[in-house]
């Protein structure tokens, strides 16, 4: 009786850590997209903008365990949040084992968040070399260890963003994510390419799906989703609950409210369209102009809102957000001598308001 107790009592905490998952996940009827972490992209008002131009999950900036338990302002920032970003989902990496349960702890005392994501993705040697991110894919032993550690003092779900492999020898992604639900991870996202490969070559849709074909709990896919085209390639071709877009939303976060919208998934129209049929006459270089105008003013915004504004940080995105454009590239060496941060936020979004006049 005692035996059978204790399994009750282990299976009701299961369910009592999982299912703010379970309710959040369950909310969306069709299949989710996911703002992927980006380090120097992804940051809070970015990911609000996101969240209003359609994506269904925002992840922060990948996070240092390490810096996080030495009490980094910058790296707290970065897993900072605002009631309009919900759920609330910070990512963390690390090498250590017990830095990383410390990262753990330190945010569950945040009752803003909703999962912890961990990083085994992220190929920058900066990383690597500390035997974190993609490279613990060398070492599965390490990494279930490292993510059962986490898991045992969360109070919030786990979830995890792999790699298929660090491309020296077997790809170690199946085994990895079979052993990742075993141990309780809720959802993983694997991004179809390996730590060597970095963001070269194609992304292997194939090896996705054999990994959603070889687990129960929802994988997301990641990697050369662009497009309408493209997602619904990659949902068709791996099977996926979701996909996860990286470099496809740096200065086109609107690309989430585009392909919902191409692929039938909504049907409202987004806040910069006011009448649809005009819309629907512009070019797509017009259309970009357009989006990209509202979507800049918005991030502005959104960085006074949530108290985060940064030179630094706008003069990123406004090279993200005018890149791809024409005239882009000359319009960029404009804003070399810009020092004001009210100068370059006008800057910008007079040369974007006027872009679609001038093509």
């Amino acid at each position: 009786m005692i035996e059978h107790y204790e399994e009750f009592v282990e299976l009701q905490n299961y369910y009592k850590k999982n299912c703010r998952f379970i309710v959040i996940f369950m909310k969306f009827k069709e299949l989710p997209f996911f703002l992927a972490p980006m380090e120097g992209v992804s940051d809070l008002p970015f990911r609000i903008l996101a969240r209003e131009c359609g994506a269904d999950f925002t992840i922060s900036e990948f996070t240092s365990s390490t810096a996080l338990t030495r009490g980094s302002v910058k790296s707290w920032t970065k897993v900072s949040t605002h009631p309009l970003e919900r759920p609330f989902i910070p990512q963390i990496f690390g090498g250590d084992i017990s830095e990383m349960v410390k990262a753990t702890e330190l945010l569950c005392t945040n009752d803003s968040v909703d999962i912890i994501d961990i990083n085994f993705g992220c190929p920058a040697p900066k990383v690597c070399k500390n035997n974190a991110g993609a490279a613990l894919l060398g070492d599965p032993d390490k990494l279930i260890k490292m993510v059962s550690a986490c898991i045992d003092v969360s109070d919030v779900p786990i979830s995890a963003k792999l790699r298929l492999g660090t491309g020296s020898g077997k790809d170690t992604a199946l085994e990895i994510s079979r052993r990742l639900e075993e141990i309780g991870v809720i959802r993983l996202c694997v991004h179809g390419r390996t730590l060597k490969q970095g963001y070269r070559g194609e992304a292997d849709w194939l090896k996705i799906s054999q990994i959603v074909d070889a687990v129960s709990i929802p994988v997301i896919a990641n990697g050369d989703v662009i497009d309408s085209t493209s997602a619904s390639d990659c949902l068709e071709k791996t099977g996926a609950a979701g996909v996860m877009i990286g470099r496809g939303a740096i200065g086109n976060p609107h690309i989430f409210h585009q392909i919902k919208r191409e692929l039938g998934i909504i049907n409202n129209n987004a806040p910069w369209v006011n009448d649809e049929d005009n819309w629907r006459s512009l070019d797509r270089i017009k259309q970009d102009f357009i989006a990209r105008s509202w979507c800049w003013n918005r991030y502005v915004e959104l960085m006074k809102l949530t108290n985060t504004e940064s030179k630094q940080s706008l003069k990123r995105h406004a090279i993200s957000f005018t890149k791809h454009l024409p005239g882009g590239s000359k319009f960029r060496g404009s804003l070399q001598s810009v020092k004001e941060i009210d100068t370059l936020t006008a800057k910008v979004s007079l040369w974007l308001q006027n872009g679609a006049k001038i093509i």
